[in-house]
């Protein structure tokens, strides 16, 4: 049962991209098809090339800044390392929803010798910041299209029993984790010191040497993610005039879908393209733009993320 529900977490995500494909596909007449691959035959390259240059420097960023928690654990692995590490965790991730973080931790540990617990601490401190960084573009654009934003992503109701619930839980598994701390067995031992490891990469943000350089990474990476977007709006003549007002509430619609299917496959154009029709564009080239802009970042994370699967090994000569 463990098994197939394993599976199912990781097929039915890509299975509701694909059908999200074919959805767009079937819900758009002949006449709009036409318009769409015309539109994407006839997108600017170099704005697409330069939203892959904001992207990769996103990525390139993202590695450098991991170094500021790697070092205070004791750990300094190269920077080509780290770099090579995060495109790999950025390519699995488009096959398995989440498995990247989990990759990225495991290479680090195989290639440069950073344990595994202390390892994925560091990127689960990542990925709070990220979440932080994400809220705040969302609060920001909720100021802005509250309403908007609702309809496209489904217009969430708070519920707070699943507060509950989740507090209800860490509460059980911090009194489960004090209680294995008093126990000499050898699995209660090697739990307590697995968590003990996590807990330090997780901390070690608090003692960072170069606390503003950190900072700085962080809003250089989110400001190249939305620099990226704003770059492919160029390329096609019918959002070339897009102002940021617009441009935010589409880079958040993005956002929610690239974390509900692998990669964005398939939402990714849709929900971007349904904020876009607010703003006066037409459908044909909301949905041209959101296949041009997932098409162009996905296809960097493939070609990049398979040369780090092969660099890796030899450049850590392992």
């Amino acid at each position: 049962m463990s098994s197939f529900l394993k599976l199912l977490k990781n097929v039915v995500p890509l299975g509701l991209g694909l059908y999200l494909v074919y959805f767009s596909f079937a819900s758009t007449t002949e006449e709009d098809r036409a318009q769409i691959i015309a539109a994407v035959k006839q997108a600017d390259l170099k704005f697409v090339l330069l939203s892959l240059v904001f992207g990769a420097l996103s990525h390139l960023s993202r590695a450098y800044r991991w170094n500021f928690l790697l070092k205070p654990l004791g750990y300094q692995p190269s920077f080509i390392i780290r770099t090579l590490t995060v495109m790999i965790s950025y390519f699995s991730n488009l096959g398995i929803p989440r498995s990247g973080e989990v990759l990225r931790a495991t290479a680090l540990a195989t290639y440069a010798n950073v344990p595994f617990h202390k390892g994925f601490g560091t990127i689960v401190t990542e990925r709070i910041i990220d979440l932080i960084l994400l809220f705040s573009f969302i609060g920001f654009g909720f100021l802005l299209h509250r309403d908007l934003l609702l309809e496209v992503i489904g217009g969430p109701i708070f519920n707070p029993y699943t507060l509950l619930w989740i507090a209800a839980a860490a509460v059980l598994f911090f009194v489960f984790i004090r209680k294995l701390k008093h126990s000499q067995k050898l699995w209660a031992l090697k739990i307590v010191g697995f968590f003990n490891g996590l807990w330090a990469g997780m901390l070690s943000v608090r003692t960072l040497k170069n606390r503003w350089a950190f900072i700085m990474h962080t809003l250089f990476i989110w400001g190249m993610y939305l620099m990226m977007f704003w770059a492919v709006t160029f390329a096609l003549p019918e959002t070339s005039g897009l102002s940021l007002s617009a441009i935010l509430p589409a880079f958040i619609a993005g956002g929610f879908a690239m974390s509900a299917t692998n990669g964005g496959i398939g939402l990714y154009p849709l929900a971007v393209a349904a904020v876009l029709q607010a703003f006066e564009v037409s459908y044909p080239q909301a949905l041209a733009f959101g296949w041009v802009m997932w098409t162009g970042q996905t296809l960097m994370v493939v070609v990049f993320g398979s040369l780090s699967f092969l660099l890796l090994p030899i450049l850590s000569k392992k």
